[in-house]
């Protein structure tokens, strides 16, 4: 569940991780109707974190293809996807959509859209006319009952508000920047009415849902193995949070291509920098016209070559040849190549020579050579990882199972619900034998589950910051 809310008519709307929207018409929450992408009068898509009830109207936000509108109940939309918007505007902000009588606002990645005509036309707040930062958390309105709206938004470089319906605006980094500034003028679950009773219950239900039941056996405790050799090529005054709704090998629940790097998402013209020292061996564009770097690493594994891969930038800022140190700048985010939004790119590959075409190739989809890169940059502050093993009871690695159990609390625009294991796109590493990672987890214990052959398998593990817990999980 990314969102819950209380229409007017006392109706609860849901909004889920990958299973669109439910919604109880009598608000008791004894039947629910499910709407989805695939229904008819559909959705944009079912990773749906934001709702909004204006006049006569159900307005709804996703975690990457744009939001819509319905003036039915949700019987039919009306939408604004890529194909109305292109690479810009698709990833909503959490609770990201407020109605205020006929205005509607949408905080979205790329800044904040506005209209009053019922999205016939819209007026955008970006970096370039207003804000510090295109990249909104978080969006609050506050009504007034002789003026228009005081609206505030959380963003990369603190919070902005506006007293004139989003025209003029003033900054603060206020208390705390960035993502705290977020938590502060927006904290989750706002748009909820607590008063509502089906509404409570369903919050009081996720609290303790996410408290499991201790499945007894021993702790898979934190070992001694790891290889965090690489700092992150974002800068932390910018977004350097993996986008874990697509984290290396997942499909988004089916939706994706199996996926063979991380993302990180910012807006275009973020510095990205090099993940640690080495010679550029390839620079200019790859796959589908991409913008790439490609560094050859100093440091070896097992004789092996460890090299990064970084892809969509809007320009390249080194040439083949050149010299690299750890932080050096490479490149600038943008969305070249085959990309629906500004974001990195980023590959590891542990090779058997130095031929770099085995991992930069414009005519190959799927680099051969691939491992996950959570298991190699540098943890979050104060967070580790877990790298495991999914079995079936004859020891056989199980593909595309889905492993729950982990809450991060950022980055809650895109967020975590499970990771999948590894199908056949993705390897192993060479020192954890792992078909599965989570990384940057809160240290503590965590009661990590999956299906097998129709068995619900769970198992208790132990993280520590800056360290990797190998866990496997079989019948």
């Amino acid at each position: 569940m990314l969102t819950v809310a209380a229409a007017p008519d006392g109706s609860v709307w849901v909004g889920t991780y990958g299973e669109g929207i439910y919604v109880s018409r009598d608000g008791r929450g004894d039947v629910w109707e499910r709407l989805t992408r695939d229904a008819q009068g559909r959705i944009s898509w079912d990773f749906v974190n934001a709702l909004a009830f204006g006049p006569g109207e159900v307005w709804y936000g996703t975690v990457g293809n744009g939001w819509g509108v319905s003036r039915d109940g949700g019987r039919t939309w009306r939408n604004w996807t890529f194909e109305e918007l292109g690479p810009r505007w698709l990833y909503v902000a959490p609770d990201g959509i407020r109605a205020v009588g006929d205005t509607v606002y949408v905080a979205t990645a790329d800044g904040l859209r506005i209209t009053a005509d019922d999205g016939a036309t819209w007026r955008e707040v970006t970096e370039k006319n207003h804000l510090p930062s295109k990249y909104l958390l978080g969006l609050d309105i506050e009504p007034l009952e002789d003026g228009p709206p005081i609206v505030r938004l959380s963003h990369l470089r603190g919070v902005s508000e506006s007293s004139d319906g989003g025209r003029g605006w003033r900054h603060a980094r206020a208390m705390a920047a960035g993502r705290d500034a977020a938590f502060a003028a927006d904290p989750p679950g706002r748009i909820a009415d607590p008063g509502h009773p089906l509404v409570r219950r369903i919050l009081e239900w996720q609290g303790a849902f996410r408290d499991y039941p201790d499945p007894g056996g021993e702790i898979a405790a934190v070992g001694g193995r790891a290889h965090f050799w690489f700092r992150r090529p974002i800068s932390p005054d910018d977004n350097p949070y993996l986008d874990q709704t697509y984290l290396y090998c997942s499909t988004m629940g089916g939706n994706f291509q199996q996926h063979q790097g991380v993302e990180f998402n910012d807006p275009e013209g973020t510095a990205v920098r090099a993940i640690g020292a080495g010679v550029v061996a390839f620079a200019g564009p790859a796959e589908a016209g991409s913008n790439t770097v490609a560094i050859l690493h100093d440091r070896t594994l097992d004789g092996r070559r460890v090299w990064s891969t970084y892809y969509h930038n809007a320009d390249l800022a080194v040439a083949e040849g050149k010299r690299m140190e750890a932080g050096r700048l490479i490149a600038h985010v943008g969305s070249t190549g085959r990309a629906t939004n500004d974001h990195l790119h980023l590959e590891i590959h542990v090779t058997p020579d130095d031929d770099p075409s085995a991992v930069v190739d414009p005519e190959r989809r799927y680099p051969p050579y691939t491992v996950n890169p959570e298991l190699w940059l540098e943890p979050i502050p104060r967070t580790g990882a877990i790298a495991g093993r999914v079995e079936d009871a004859a020891g056989r690695l199980v593909p595309g199972a889905r492993v729950y159990g982990v809450v991060k609390p950022l980055p809650r625009e895109t967020p975590f619900s499970f990771a999948e294991s590894y199908r056949d796109r993705a390897r192993a590493d060479a020192v954890f034998g792992e078909n599965f990672a989570i990384g940057d987890v809160t240290p503590g214990d965590h009661v990590l589950g999956v299906e097998i052959d129709g068995e619900r398998v769970y198992r208790k593990v132990r993280v520590e910051a800056g360290k990797v817990t190998e866990v496997t999980l079989r019948p």
